[in-house]
């Protein structure tokens, strides 16, 4: 039987600090997303794009900018993947900023609480995201979403999946953080979130970092990627908002992919902060699209595979 993906569109830049993010569903459909995951032999059903409010692009208050505006942004992705997880599709978000992984994540903490899945989520960024108003710099909601769904922000954003946390920081995996706010530094070793930075994966290699990042799924885990584009290297992917030199290269950004694919537990995918407006002729969205391909099962593998 074929694997049933659905493909959800949330154009939406209301938590991030740069405009454009609100145009990468629509990158990524020009680089042939759906075809190019059909011709893996995978059910693929693009559901369109969500529809939500505008980008006001007004001050923070209290810390918060938009706040009104990405809660009900948040409220849409979350029923969108909810609904997409109750057809047993695996839902693939399609953003849009890191603020809508609130309610993408809240929507599979809520699914696997029903279906009494473990959650594990691999947070590929750049970025912790781990602010709260108190600490933001900003007050964009998009370096927040981690924390909020670890509890740590305002109700209406907190509460999504029904319980609060959403899930337990212990869920989290991040991989690739390279910049991080002062506070929010304090913030993440107070919390105890698990965090493999560059500087560890040049000590210790991707293929190291990801066999520590997976270890300790079973076949009742439900693995949940959330992949900021910012994550990869800015010379191969330069359409993001937010660029932070040192990421990981193209051939580690395939394998961080591999891997993920070869343990076969992934059910849930956002793909966040494509910019098209900071891009050159779509090539980041053409390397996402490939690297996507990755995490449904292409490999550069020749040898043959150890029994």
């Amino acid at each position: 039987m074929k694997q049933k993906i659905a493909l959800i569109g949330a154009p939406c830049d209301v938590g991030a600090g740069t405009r454009g993010a609100s145009m990468g569903p629509e990158a990524l459909r020009v680089a042939l997303l759906k075809s190019t995951l059909e011709s893996h032999g995978l059910d693929v059903q693009d559901t369109g794009n969500l529809s939500g409010p505008g980008n006001p692009w007004q001050a923070p208050v209290n810390g918060y900018r938009h706040l009104e505006e990405v809660v009900a942004w948040n409220r849409l992705v979350f029923d969108a993947m909810s609904n997409a997880l109750g057809q047993g599709r695996l839902p693939i978000l399609l953003g849009g900023d890191h603020s809508l992984g609130i309610g993408s994540i809240s929507a599979v903490a809520k699914y696997c609480r029903q279906t009494r899945k473990k959650l594990r989520v691999l947070w590929l960024d750049a970025h912790a995201d781990f602010n709260t108003s108190e600490i933001t710099p900003s007050g964009n909601i998009h370096g927040m979403p981690v924390a909020c769904l670890c509890g740590y922000g305002p109700l209406a954003l907190t509460v999504l999946s029904g319980e609060t946390p959403a899930l337990p920081v212990s869920a989290f995996r991040q991989i690739g953080v390279r910049s991080v706010d002062e506070g929010e530094r304090q913030f993440v070793h107070q919390a105890d979130l698990e965090v493999f930075d560059m500087r560890y994966i040049d000590e210790n290699g991707m293929r190291y970092t990801m066999e520590q990042a997976l270890a300790g799924m079973d076949d009742n885990t439900h693995l949940h990627v959330s992949f900021d584009v910012d994550f990869l290297e800015p010379e191969i992917a330069p359409g993001v908002g937010t660029p932070i030199p040192g990421g990981p290269t193209y051939r580690e950004a395939q394998l961080c992919m591999e891997m993920i694919a070869d343990t076969g537990r992934m059910a849930s995918l956002d793909v966040m902060e494509l910019n098209p407006a900071l891009d050159v002729r779509n090539q980041t969205a053409d390397l996402v699209v490939d690297l996507l391909e990755s995490l449904f099962g292409k490999s550069t593998l020749m040898r043959k595979p150890r029994a």
